[in-house]
């Protein structure tokens, strides 16, 4: 049968799915996310590249293959470790493709190195590197002032260690403290670190912001890794051009990083940096105090002394009634002429008055309103010629905007016209294309029901009749078995050209052995044997 459907297929056709290049792309994204949604790879760092975009490329390899890594500019400022070509990192994260270069990448949301011994050795080497360049020397270190007039403290301003500082210094002898902050771990520590060491010393000495005698870099303690920015190469430069004195204090008593041997001096720890600054203020607050209690003494002495003063120059200055008294009795005086004073005043406005209204009459009257109504008449005969005049002016424009409003409508009418016609060529073609499809549907609808009609003939047991087989039938019920044919009182064998009406011969019990009685065999089909009485035979050979 195999090649008799390979005779009915299409030429150069499988059965096979054909993907699009997106839907195989996207097939593979799913498979590879979903069986990689977090893994850990270690690996050796190769090409790093960070572009202005902000993200950070690199590759991670071994000895027989290499993975392209990302880490988005979100994830990358987040880094606690950045990666540096050459080092040996695990990295965490989850593996997708890129389609549109078809290659599969390793998403990074985690750094962190392979190993202590691995860092400890890059350390050394860098180290080593450095010292070669004679900045660890001690021929260029400068003494530390013994009394900083101003004090600058590169770290983080929200940690312990600012206040430590502050503290101590408070305790010991107070000065004035510049803090610059900075990020003392993680990807933006060194810059930071560096360009903080850079800005005391570029601050010019006399100028709005004071500059520092005394810097001190500090920060608590930590592991390795959270110390590393203190060891990058561009800390450890900064240090050592830095023209003010620098004090390192970074972790604890037993942490060392590369910033310790550029720096002038060493502290063991941020409080210790902040004793070496200033010196211990014992004496001077004694000293300080006797003064004060002189000082003190001097004052009351002298405030007892002007009291005195102030007393002897008080007798010889009057009782205060003696002062006082004079002026009381003017104002006694002057309060009693006031009320005369004010009557009268009254009496001379109110004769004034009179005189004033004697005046008015009632003729008086009569010819204000005489005149006032000629006033009126007067505008009143004005009026009518101008309300004539503006009607006129009104009634002109009125017709010049009639005259203009005919060849405006005339214009929109054929505009609008116009429109209609357009919108008319439009729908015919629209209409059209919409019966061209209405057609093309259809036709597509026909052929494609033709071809499944063909199909349904192809596929149909009347095909398989044309190729050699045929249908063994006892009334309604198909014979598929040797036994069943024996059994039926009569048989109808169906040809791909008609049917034949057979009656199967009797055949005593003794003739069932196939060697008593060998039947005549038919010959098979392209596959030897089929479906109903051509493949299974069907009694004695009087059969067919």
């Amino acid at each position: 049968m195999t090649d008799l459907f390979e005779d009915d297929a299409p030429e150069g056709r499988g059965n096979a799915h054909e993907y699009s290049v997106s839907e195989l792309s996207g097939a593979v994204k799913r498979v590879i996310e979903g069986e990689f949604g977090l893994v850990r790879v270690r690996g050796e760092v190769g090409r790093v590249s960070r572009p202005a975009s902000g993200h950070l490329y690199f590759d991670l390899k071994d000895d027989r293959a290499v993975i392209a890594a990302i880490a988005w500019k979100g994830q990358a400022g987040r880094l606690a470790l950045r990666p540096e070509e050459g080092m040996e990192i695990i990295a965490t994260g989850r593996l997708t493709t890129f389609p549109g270069q078809s290659k599969y990448q390793l998403i990074v949301e985690q750094v962190e190195l392979a190993g202590a011994g691995a860092l400890m050795a890059m350390l050394e080497r860098r180290r080593m590197a450095l010292a070669a360049e004679g900045l660890f020397d001690a021929a260029r270190k400068r003494p530390i002032p013994f009394l900083p007039e101003v004090i600058g403290v590169v770290t983080s301003p929200s940690g312990a260690v600012i206040r430590d500082i502050l503290h101590r210094l408070r305790d010991r002898f107070p000065r004035r403290v510049l803090i610059w902050p900075v990020a003392v771990q993680g990807e933006k520590c060194a810059p930071e670190v560096a360009a903080a060491i850079r800005g005391f010393n570029a601050l010019a000495p006399g100028g709005a912001i004071p500059r520092p005698d005394l810097i001190i870099v500090a920060r608590g303690g930590g592991s390795l890794e959270d110390l590393w920015g203190f060891n990058e190469e561009a800390v450890v430069r900064a240090a050592a051009a830095s023209a003010i004195p620098l004090v390192s204090a970074v972790g604890h008593e037993t942490d060392t990083t590369l910033i310790d041997f550029a720096a002038d001096l060493r502290a063991p720890t941020p409080t210790a940096a902040a004793e070496l600054a200033v010196p211990v203020r014992t004496d001077l607050m004694a000293l300080m105090a006797e003064q004060g209690a002189r000082l003190h003494r001097a004052v009351l002495q002298r405030g007892q002394m002007r009291r005195q003063r102030l007393t002897d120059l008080a007798r010889a200055l009057g009782r205060p009634e003696a002062l006082v008294a004079p002026a009381r009795q003017r104002l006694d005086l002057v309060g009693g002429q006031l009320d005369p004073a004010l009557r009268g005043a009254t009496a001379a406005r109110r004769a004034r008055f009179e005189r004033l209204a004697g005046k008015v009459a009632p003729g008086l009257l009569a010819g204000f309103i005489a005149a006032e109504r000629r006033h009126l008449a007067q505008w009143s005969g004005r009026l009518a010629p101008a309300l004539a005049l503006r009607q006129d002016r009104a009634r002109q424009r009125l017709a010049d905007w009639s005259a203009r409003l005919a060849p405006a409508l005339a214009r929109a009418g054929a505009e609008a016209q116009r429109d209609t016609l357009r919108k008319a060529r439009e729908l015919g073609g629209l209409s059209a294309r919409l019966d061209a499809a209405a057609v093309g549907r259809l036709q597509a609808a026909g052929e494609r029901l033709a071809a499944l009609d063909r199909m349904r003939l192809t596929l149909g047991y009347r095909e398989t009749l044309r190729r050699g087989y045929a249908v063994v039938r006892a009334g309604d019920r198909v014979v598929t078995s040797r036994a069943a044919a024996e059994a039926a009182p009569a048989l109808e064998i169906e040809f791909h050209d008609g049917r034949l009406p057979v009656r199967p011969e009797a055949r005593p019990e003794s003739a069932a052995q196939p060697e008593a009685a060998p039947r005549p065999r038919k010959p098979r089909g392209p596959q030897g044997g089929g479906q109903g009485g051509g493949g299974q035979g069907g009694g004695q050979g009087s059969l067919f």
